[in-house]
């Protein structure tokens, strides 16, 4: 008697130590310090991405950015029941935006798809189509990232450089890289400075990386470049004036981050008026549906990755609901499309951030949020001191972290299954654009794993002189190839038992088959049994 009731005990403590749901307010005293550090975590990266997000034809303002990360951080976390993922924009969209401003013609034309594709989340988070994500091929998305990569890395070695060419826009491709590097090293004049504080920032970041500095949850290595970059071209003042790195007022073009004048100026009524409106005729244009397209699928698909692999990083172990995600992401992407902002998406190095500094509910992405509206109406003086030599360090590493070396080796020892998908899709999005290279991809991807079930639903085995043809899985019309060629091969006069007994379904296409070849076995003198499958099903029986 005296043991009964500490199973009871025990049971309510751990109840008590499990708190499976959490409201916004339960825990303030965790969650505002970690929406500080996806706060210091974030803003160089809006920055950064805004900066990267540059067409031919036009490019985005480096204040959609930050207003991507704003309403990532303000509207998302009202509707999304995911504890602890964190939107905003992303890198995995640069290449995206690049192509879709091209096609569009305009960022206001481009707006119009972001509007588009906004909608198109609407509809599939209310077609609950939130294992969307789930069909792709993981060698493709891995692929996609990887391109996206090499994509990030070849624009910003100009402003690593402080060289502004638009050569590398011009045809965006990688068939001219190495003679457009070649030339801005050899022929253009390129900045010393930006080049200096390129290289500081890549050590400083690869060594926060590799060190205990990482460790350091609260301060992220990508403020403390973009901080040092500010002290650096500061003492290049003081020092070595030919090397200051100067903004739009001082050269033309600059190569320090330049927000509006009237946002810096006029602190809230100027972010209010640096909103800017899509262009509605756009909509004659056929192309901006199928930006429009790319836009909505893929930006779910990073978005459902995202959030299930911060779901796997939460310590209480609470499941996102993914079809309200999408409703929530298609609501803040039809408003940055009417407001001005870049694409926006659940993002894994700002949510990864949010884990690691003990965040516990959606609070802490509200407060990165209003953190970053804060910053733009107070401090845009400072922020235009930041150089963007600074901010390219951070998007090549990021970029070689998606295409990281070990990525390929570690895809080419998967088998040519994986690897072969992955390198296609590589080539495809480098070589055409993200929509493009997905399909081909995943094409690819599909012709394998067909490949891999045809073998695998019909198994060929010898025993004791007999042939026996295992049926492993159901099979349809698409395992008619392996089947015949099977039969086909099999020698006339020997004992063949085919077996179907571990099957539930055997199409009428491989059933006629069957009939034949029980035709055929009967006048080659050969042996055959047929198991498992039933009367009802077959009319081999009749055929018999």
């Amino acid at each position: 008697m005296a043991g009964k009731p500490k199973p009871t005990v025990i049971m309510q403590n751990t109840n008590k130590n499990q708190p499976v749901k959490l409201g916004m307010f339960d825990q303030l005293s965790r969650d505002i310090p970690a929406g500080l550090v996806v706060f210091l975590v974030a803003l160089p990266l809006c920055l950064g991405i805004a900066l990267a997000s540059k067409g031919t034809v036009d490019e985005a303002p480096m204040f959609s950015g930050l207003l991507a990360g704003i309403l990532g951080g303000l509207v998302i976390p009202l509707i999304s029941r995911s504890p602890l993922s964190v939107s905003g924009p992303a890198a995995g969209l640069i290449a995206i935006v690049i192509a879709g401003i091209d096609t569009a013609g305009s960022w206001e034309a481009f707006l119009v798809a972001l509007f588009l594709g906004g909608i198109l989340q609407l509809a599939l988070g209310f077609l609950k189509a939130g294992s969307i994500a789930y069909f792709f091929p993981n060698s493709v998305i891995k692929g996609m990232l990887a391109a996206i990569g090499l994509i990030l890395i070849r624009k910003q070695i100009p402003h690593a450089l402080g060289v502004d060419t638009e050569m590398m826009d011009e045809e965006f491709h990688f068939l001219n890289t190495l003679p457009v590097i070649q030339e801005i090293l050899l022929e253009k004049p390129y900045q010393v400075g930006a080049a200096i504080i390129s290289l500081v920032s890549l050590a400083i970041l690869i060594t926060w990386d590799r060190t205990f500095l990482k460790k350091i949850t609260w301060l992220p290595g990508a403020l403390v470049v973009v901080v040092l970059g500010v002290v650096i071209n500061v003492l290049f003042h003081q020092l070595v004036p030919a090397w200051e790195l100067l903004g739009a007022n001082g050269t033309d073009p600059g190569h320090l981050v330049s927000l509006p004048r009237s946002l810096v100026e006029n602190g809230v009524t100027g972010f209010f008026g640096e909103f800017t409106f899509p262009d509605w005729s756009a909509l004659a244009n056929p192309a901006i549906y199928g930006v429009a397209l790319t836009i909505g699928l893929v930006a779910s698909v990073e978005t459902l990755l995202s959030v299930e692999a911060v779901d796997k990083l939460d310590p209480h172990k609470r499941q996102s609901p993914l079809n309200l995600e999408l409703i929530a992401q298609g609501v803040a992407n039809i408003i940055a499309g009417l407001l001005g902002a870049l694409p926006i998406t659940a993002v894994i190095v700002r949510s990864s951030a949010n884990v690691n500094a003990g965040g516990q509910t959606r609070m802490a992405s509200l407060v990165h949020g209003v953190l970053l509206f804060v910053s733009v109406i107070t401090i845009g003086s400072v922020l235009n001191l930041i150089p963007l030599s600074s901010l390219a360090a951070i998007l090549l590493l990021v970029g070689y972290k998606l295409a990281h070396p070990k990525l390929f080796k570690a895809m080419y020892k998967q088998g040519m299954n994986q690897f072969l998908p992955f390198v296609v899709t590589v080539v495809a999005v480098l070589l055409t654009d993200l929509l493009i290279g997905i399909a081909i991809g995943s094409a690819v991807g599909i012709y394998f794993t067909i490949k891999a079930n045809f073998r695998s639903a019909i198994i060929q085995e010898e025993r004791e002189g007999v042939v026996y043809v295992h049926f492993k899985k159901n099979v349809s019309f698409l395992n008619k190839a392996i089947l015949t060629q099977t039969l086909n091969d099999l020698p006339a006069g020997s004992h063949v038992v085919i077996d179907g007994t571990e099957v539930d379904f055997i199409d009428h296409d491989i059933q006629e088959i069957l009939a034949e070849y029980r035709i055929r076995a009967k006048e080659s003198g050969t042996r055959l049994e047929i198991v498992g499958v039933k009367p009802e099903d077959a009319h081999i029986q009749l055929l018999g």
